[in-house]
């Protein structure tokens, strides 16, 4: 539903039915506005990235910026970031870019190639960017860098819009 300003949503007050039609208060006027608002009400339930030290610092339609600051518990037994910690970070970045559109998509694949490692107290920086949109289908490709420009990760992810799965538009 690009571009709707309504749509199927669970229940969003009480009495409300699942699948039931919620309009936005406020609506957004423009792409711009919808994927500020679109990452707003995300990054509200995103509990995930939010513990794991991420902060996302700009979306515009297809593109998403975030950065996270490797924390102790992050490190592996190497005495870098764990690689896991790396995924969740690009993958949260795609995420913020392919929802930016305001229609619910999810991850269906990706790959994540670890260039350089990351360590302790490094400030990484991923710009996740839509390379292509066809249907229901995305692609994207993100870069995840080191406070000194240095590329410690390249990401590829897969996205896949999902109908109904309570499309962040519709949320009050």
């Amino acid at each position: 539903m690009p571009g709707s300003l309504a749509a199927v949503a669970p229940p969003a007050r009480p009495g409300a039915h699942a699948g039931e039609t919620v309009p936005m208060e406020n609506p957004p006027t423009g792409p711009e506005q919808l994927a500020t608002r679109t990452a707003e009400i995300m990054r509200d339930g995103d509990r995930a990235s939010r513990a794991a030290g991420v902060d996302v610092v700009a979306v515009t339609p297809g593109r998403a910026t975030a950065t996270m600051t490797v924390r102790p518990e992050q490190v592996n037994g190497h005495g870098v970031c764990h690689g896991g910690y790396l995924f969740l970070f690009a993958d949260t970045a795609m995420a913020y870019a392919s929802n930016s559109h305001g229609v619910s998509a999810l991850a269906s694949g990706a790959d994540i190639a670890f260039l350089r490692p990351a360590h302790e107290g490094d400030v990484l920086t991923a710009e996740a960017v839509e390379r292509a949109a066809s249907g229901r289908s995305g692609l994207y490709d993100v870069t995840v860098r080191a406070d000194d420009g240095t590329v410690v990760a390249e990401f590829r992810g897969r996205t896949r819009q999902v109908p109904g799965l309570s499309p962040v538009t519709a949320r009050p």
